[in-house]
């Protein structure tokens, strides 16, 4: 098996011969990652302008918590993927996963660790730039 190809601060697998120094190191994975790890660690990642591993460690928590918990989590990381898509450019993406995003936040039994008031306005305002930028 080939190891993983290294990527770039938004996610993007880089080509097998780019410089070394454009390489971010990922999100280890661990097998148990509490919902205050989790959320404190992706609000870490996004603070730094890497939302794709913002993603990574939400959707680690998605895999790992209680099924009532599991939807909340699953939001976040789509939280995480759309921000990932309007960091590519990708503004039809991103506005979709937000929607979506949102909607499952709406329904779900999210931890309390989670400022549901920062995601909601930032997955509200993810879809209103990316729509406003299609004009």
């Amino acid at each position: 098996m080939s190891p993983e190809r290294a990527r770039d601060a938004i996610g993007r697998p880089l080509p097998h011969d780019a410089d070394p120094a454009l390489a971010v190191p990922g999100v280890a994975p661990r097998a148990v990652i509490s919902d205050d790890e989790a959320w404190c660690e992706g609000l870490d990642y996004l603070d730094r302008g890497l939302p794709f591993h913002a993603h990574e460690v939400f959707e680690m928590r998605w895999r790992q918590a209680p099924v009532d918990e599991r939807d909340a989590w699953q939001a976040l990381a789509k939280w995480g993927a759309a921000l990932t898509h309007r960091a590519r450019g990708n503004d039809v993406g991103a506005r979709t996963v937000a929607a979506s995003a949102l909607g499952l936040l709406e329904r779900s039994a999210v931890p309390g660790c989670v400022d549901v008031g920062l995601v909601r306005a930032s997955l509200t305002e993810l879809q209103a730039v990316s729509a406003s930028d299609d004009d």
